[in-house]
């Protein structure tokens, strides 16, 4: 009997949960993890690779693109001695499993408390000892005369530029919970606050940055807060800071005072300037009545300067104040807390909890603010997840994901209206959400911490939403990202520094996105990394550090990977792995016991052989795709029969897909069924690779491949995914995938 044939293509929609699966569009999916619409096809999600270069050795090369901090000082300080000693204690305050010091190209891991307690070390040191109660740190033996780089392994709390007179090349700026560091000469090292001092905040006190002019409009400064002040005081609040960009010595304390002699702005949740003036919103003010003073919260206030040196003694001061020049503040009439702010071309768009305003600009020396409301329902939730564009401001609410045009304000995740509910609100989930916007692929990502995470996953972002603005249609990607960022310093790219395999880079050697000061999307995560997020690489990379592997009986392992964020069934990739390499570049599937430990199975793991540190491990992404539930004769009445489905893929190497369906409104898997049953349906695996036996298939870029089927139901819905085999096998994960298209063989069977 002849088959009815329908194509799907162009494919045109996303994730949809909008609707019933057999009322979805005819190029809509249930289900759209780890690969994302774009261009009319379906592509496996974005990869990502190290931001460092120039490294000596593939095992040092992710310590480039950590931050870390070159420890100050002269031989047998910072620097080893002629025998390779050195001692002294690291900056800051905090102490902890999970820390890394290199010195040339030996890594020393602290993998126990102790006060104190050898590290694990790759090298030929005779002492390495480290003391997670004061920082102080011994070695002996190590490389002589060379720097000890120390690595604080705290979360990425903030990715930011400085803008300079360099046209596109503003260097990069990357905040932990303690330190500011800058990207330079290939790596990233501490370049503030001042010498002797610190940020205080938690893994959830984010970092605001602005650029605005200094004493004088020549000069360039950064502003930067990160909104860690208590009421009514602590010894552990921070100030806000100005940076000049000078390193160590270029930072000063940003306390602007406007009762003289009284009260000051001890922080504010944002900085910006707008008209001339320079803006602190939601301000927590101190009465500097003595010690640390009383702070006083003003969540729903702006407080501006005058409109010339924002950094003048003066250019805050309340108008009853000797020597004011036009300082001042305005209250909002809500007593909703500012969350966020960003501009709409010449308007600056303020976000509260639950409703959405516009500060608007009277040209008033005496006023020039007033508070106008736009919307008193939907607000944003996320200080971090405003995204603008020309004509409108995307930001992530609490009850959707809102466009602001300047006039209206409206939910623009209509296809996904569910989603926004499945952030976590329990550890400052809302708090960690952030967003940005890749100019390149017309996309805006945004990372959040989900509720259906694995339960030891439960503090840091794991997944991150993918929308293509340019269609309005959403994917979901798994991955641990703390913020986003934008990196003006890459250099050319050569093949070296990239480091990946030909099946790996599914770019152009002509890319535009190669060539050197191209704006690309960096990230940062729970442990201190700090990559590149890129769209044509196929794979994640090794931002997860090792802190020590043990045995747990026959064939198990035990991994210590401090703040991993991995659930039960997860997948990652594992190399460099010094003293045992028998885990190296290999796939395993994980057992999460905490979110600082998980087991995997090996059967080669020496029991002899002692892991002495370097291992790092990539999370391994799972593509899973599933159709809407397909019935062409549906207004007939009619049952469907599949025969089969040819797709329409981009060739690769060595790449290859599973494929499973489900017919009726059934869950069960038909490919299961066929195994149980004995029945003949084949391997049910989309390769899409060129078949030898057609040899012109290995000079076309678009394979036709059918994949024989069998079953009939009501309706037919088709999964495309990677399955467990497939996970674990190094040519499928690092392959590329793109899906432009399919046609199903189909034919009527019988009445509903």
């Amino acid at each position: 009997m002849a088959k009815d044939k329908f194509l799907i293509a162009p494919i045109k929609d996303g994730l949809r949960t909008d609707l019933k699966p057999w009322l979805l569009p005819e190029s809509a999916f249930q289900r759209l993890n780890n690969a994302y619409m774009i261009n009319g096809s379906i592509k496996k999600r974005f990869g990502s690779i190290f931001t460092g270069s120039g490294a000596a050795s593939e095992v040092l090369r992710p310590l480039y693109s950590r931050l870390r901090i070159g420890l100050t000082g002269g031989a047998g300080v910072g620097i080893t001695d002629g025998a390779g000693a050195a001692n002294g204690i690291v900056p800051g305050s905090v102490f902890k499993i999970g820390q890394q010091f290199s010195i040339g190209t030996e890594i020393f891991t602290v993998y126990q408390l102790g006060a104190p307690a050898n590290m694990l070390h790759t090298g030929a040191a005779t002492t390495f000892t480290y003391n997670t109660t004061t920082g102080a740190y011994v070695f002996n033996g190590a490389p002589a005369t060379t720097q000890i780089y120390f690595y604080p392994a705290e979360p990425v709390m903030g990715l930011s530029n400085f803008e300079t007179d360099v046209l596109n090349n503003r260097p990069s700026i990357a905040f932990d919970t303690e330190f500011a560091y800058q990207y330079a000469g290939g790596f990233w090292d501490r370049v503030g606050p001042t010498a002797g001092q610190q940020f205080h905040g938690g893994n959830a006190d984010f970092f605001h940055t602005t650029n605005w002019r200094g004493a004088t409009s020549d000069v360039n400064l950064m502003f930067i807060t990160n909104f860690n002040a208590t009421v009514p005081a602590a010894a552990t609040d921070d100030p806000m800071w100005r940076y000049t960009g000078a390193g160590m010595g270029g930072w000063t304390t940003f306390q602007p005072i406007f009762i003289v002699g009284a009260n000051f702005v001890r922080s504010a949740k944002l900085i910006i300037p707008f008209k001339d003036h320079l803006l602190l919103l939601n301000t927590i003010e101190n009465d500097a009545g003595g010690g640390l003073g009383v702070n006083t919260a003003h969540p729903n206030r702006c407080r501006f300067s005058h409109n010339a040196s924002p950094i003048a003694a003066s250019a805050y001061y309340e108008r009853n104040q000797l020597g004011y020049t036009g300082g001042g503040w305005i209250d909002a009439t809500t007593r909703e807390e500012i969350v966020g702010a960003e501009y709409i071309r010449d308007r600056l768009i303020v976000y509260f909890e639950r409703s959405t305003w516009e500060l608007a600009y009277t040209g008033n020396k005496v006023q020039p603010f007033l508070w106008q409301k736009i919307n008193t329902e939907l607000g944003s939730e996320s200080t971090f997840s405003s995204v603008p564009f020309d004509k409108a401001v995307l930001t992530v609410g609490t009850t959707g994901i809102h466009a602001c045009s300047g006039a209206n304000v409206e939910r623009v995740d209509k296809e996904i209206p569910d989603q926004i509910f499945k952030i976590r609100n329990d550890n400052s989930g809302p708090i960690r959400v952030g967003g940005v916007r890749d100019f390149h692929t017309e996309m805006v990502y945004w990372t959040f911490p989900s509720s259906d995470s694995g339960k030891h996953a439960t503090t840091y972002p794991n997944k991150v939403l993918v929308y293509n603005y340019k269609d309005g249609v959403w994917a979901i990607n798994d991955d641990a990202i703390t913020v986003f960022g934008y990196f003006e310093q890459q250099t050319g790219t050569t093949w070296a520094s990239v480091g990946l395999t030909w099946a790996e880079a599914q770019f152009a050697w002509d890319s535009g996105t190669l060539i050197a000061q191209f704006k690309k999307i960096i990230a940062g995560n729970q442990q201190g990394f700090v990559f590149k997020i890129e769209p044509d690489v196929t794979t994640n990379e090794r931002v997860l550090q090792i802190t020590n592997a043990t045995t747990a009986g026959v064939d198990l392992v035990l991994l210590d990977i401090i703040d991993h964020n991995l659930a039960t069934g997860d997948y990652i990739k594992i190399t460099n792995c010094q003293g045992n390499a028998d885990l190296n570049d290999k796939i395993y599937q994980v057992t999460a016991n905490s979110n600082t430990q998980i087991q995997v199975t090996d059967a080669d793991y020496s029991l002899v052989d002692i892991y002495t540190g370097g291992g790092i491990a990539a999370r391994v992404s799972r593509i899973d795709i599933l159709t809407k539930r397909y019935n062409p004769y549906i207004d007939k009445s009619m049952n469907i029969s599949i025969d089969s489905v040819d797709f329409a893929v981009q060739r690769t190497e060595i790449g290859e897909m599973a494929i499973d369906y489900y017919t009726s409104s059934s869950n069960v898997s038909m490919a299961d069924q066929a195994l149980n049953t004995g029945a003949l349906l084949g391997a049910m695996i989309l390769e899409t690779f060129a078949y030898v036996t057609i040899p012109l298939e290995a000079t076309q870029e678009l394979l036709w491949h059918r994949v024989y089927l069998g079953g009939s139901g009501e309706s037919v819905q088709l999964r495309i995914y990677l399955d467990d085999t497939q996970m674990v096998d190094d040519d499928a994960i690092s392959s590329g995938f793109e899906l432009e298209g399919f046609i199903l063989n189909v034919s009527p069977k019988g009445r509903l």
